[in-house]
């Protein structure tokens, strides 16, 4: 089998169509149809069902298209790398950020590639933490920082340059709640609408710890989003309550709660256990070990 097989292969199973994937290819369908048949003899069995003029792909195929996707992203690395890919001058990264970790870094990452890197192609993804690991897996990403409570052990997975941010209910500064000059109770809060991004079960038994069922997010949070900017903004100009980092919530204020609510937000680096890393990753790394140095407390970051 050579690369150029199971790039076709690979091609044509995200696209599910030859005609598609011949398209994409810049082959002719019997070139492709050619080139995957000698690929299933060598491999000794088929990769694709064919009904009618649709296929998929047989548990086989769904076997072999994970370490396909592997080698023909390897192999795509190592070409970058042996063309000279130097200092990030020449190349792509894309990148996964969940909300966050988008609302801190999307704008400082970007014009430190456009001011230091302006060749590199970089994508930034924004989503849910449980689909950008997905599309890390697929290999369709090369990495990712996300909220790492969020992520469940796996071997697949390497987390790294690991920091903490401080977290709590911010409010804009004329919130009524802010006129008592004390404390907060939670049933006092919750007399208002309370904004959130999707929240990890750790930070959810940490609120119901504190404050009792009345905490729990699956209740208490009445305005979810994946994009915090947008949480954000809604509590500067209403009365809504918004529970995230405060380093993504310039304007606002922390509302003391009583208990008080010492949290923090954690994030770290995710990248594919033994997978050739993007050439340019290592930019990414230096920057996000510049930035947390520059933002996150030195006892946080590690």
């Amino acid at each position: 089998m050579t690369l150029v097989q199971l790039k076709h292969f690979v091609v044509l199973a995200e696209r599910g169509s030859y005609v598609q994937a011949a398209t994409a290819l810049f082959l002719t369908q019997p070139a492709l149809t050619r080139s995957i048949q000698a690929l299933e003899d060598e491999l000794g069995g088929p990769l694709f069902d064919r009904i009618g003029r649709r296929i998929g792909l047989t548990p086989f195929g769904h076997e072999v298209l994970s370490r396909a996707r592997r080698l023909v992203a390897d192999a795509e690395a190592l070409k970058q790398t042996g063309k000279g890919l130097h200092a990030g001058l020449i190349g792509g990264l894309r990148i996964g950020l969940s909300s966050g970790p988008g609302a801190l870094l999307s704008t400082p990452l970007m014009l430190h590639m456009a001011q230091h890197h302006p060749r590199l192609h970089l994508q930034i993804s924004r989503g849910n933490t449980s689909v950008l690991i997905d599309e890390l897996r697929e290999q369709h990403l090369d990495a990712l920082v996300v909220d790492v409570r969020s992520v469940r052990p796996s071997a697949d997975l390497d987390i790294a340059q690991v920091f903490e941010l401080g977290a709590g209910f911010l409010v804009r500064p004329d919130h009524p709640l802010l006129q008592r000059g004390q404390p907060v109770r939670i049933d006092d809060a919750l007399a208002y609408p309370v904004a959130s991004t999707p929240l990890s079960d750790e930070v959810a038994r940490i609120l119901i710890g504190l404050f009792g069922p009345k905490a729990n997010p699956d209740d208490m949070v009445t305005l979810r989003s994946d994009e915090t900017l947008s949480l954000v903004e809604v509590a500067r100009r209403s009365d809504a309550i918004v529970l995230t980092v405060d380093a993504a919530a310039p304007g606002l204020v922390p509302l003391s709660m009583s208990p008080p609510l010492a949290a923090t937000a954690r994030f770290g680096l995710v990248t594919l256990a033994q997978r050739q890393p993007a050439p340019a990753l290592r930019i990414l790394r230096q920057w996000l070990q510049d930035w947390t140095l520059a933002n996150v407390p030195a006892v946080n970051a590690r």
